[in-house]
């Protein structure tokens, strides 16, 4: 009942039970928007198994950076908040797969159904929060070739796939640098025979040389997800 999904997962059985005459399932593709800025969210989506989804905020200048990745361990849209709000930023499937979606009026009336939903979301929320806060405190912090080891690294657990679908473009993007600096590492990461890369996305060789070469903040995260959702973030 409601399978791939790990946040779900960690519901009891009457708990799924309820929610599963309002859950659909769709099949979304890689660069599909979700949702776009100022847009009503009226559905929450819960990515399945190796899906992937990510938050991107639009810059002045017109740049768009992206910010949090959300797999398996997490969901997309209304999950606190009660019925439709506004989106702040735009978000779209970095990795195709099957989500679970939920109108957002739905999964309101149900969260005040039961205190347990309403807990375990409030408990997601707050480990948004410290991906966020870390995120924050990365960027301000480690370097480019830490980052993006810590990035592909996160990318490969969620999806639980050596090859994730991720272009140097959308690598630079998500680290909010420029195409060349993303280029010169993922090169540096190829000759040291960590990574192959491949048209549209890239293939992790080495697993353990990938993570020694990353920072810590991912460990701080999976920390933290393990103290407030012990289980729920994938183990790779």
């Amino acid at each position: 009942m409601l399978e791939g999904s790990n946040l779900l997962g960690a519901l009891r059985q009457k708990d799924r039970a309820l929610l599963k005459p309002f859950v659909t399932e769709v099949q979304l593709s890689a660069g599909e928007s979700i949702y776009e800025p100022g847009e009503v969210v009226r559905h929450a989506y819960f990515p399945r198994d190796a899906a992937l989804a990510v938050f991107l905020v639009t810059m002045e200048n017109g740049e768009v950076v992206e910010t949090t990745m959300v797999g398996r361990e997490g969901a997309l849209g209304g999950i606190v908040s009660q019925g439709r709000v506004p989106s702040y930023a735009r978000s779209c499937v970095m990795h195709e797969g099957s989500f679970y979606r939920i109108a957002s009026s739905d999964l309101a009336q149900l969260k005040e159904q039961s205190p347990q939903i309403r807990q375990l979301f409030a408990r997601y929320a707050d480990c948004m929060m410290a991906q966020v806060f870390q995120a924050v405190a990365c960027n301000a912090t480690h370097t480019i070739e830490q980052r993006a080891a810590k990035w592909l690294s996160a990318a490969m657990e969620r999806t639980g796939e050596s090859e994730i679908t991720m272009t140097q473009e959308q690598l630079a993007a998500m680290m909010g640098i420029g195409r060349s600096y993303a280029s010169r590492v993922v090169q540096r990461f190829k000759a040291d025979a960590i990574i192959q890369t491949r048209r549209g996305g890239l293939k992790v060789l080495q697993p353990e040389a990938l993570r020694a070469r990353a920072c810590q903040c991912n460990e701080l995260v999976k920390e933290h997800f393990e103290a407030v959702l012990a289980g729920v973030y994938p183990e790779g």
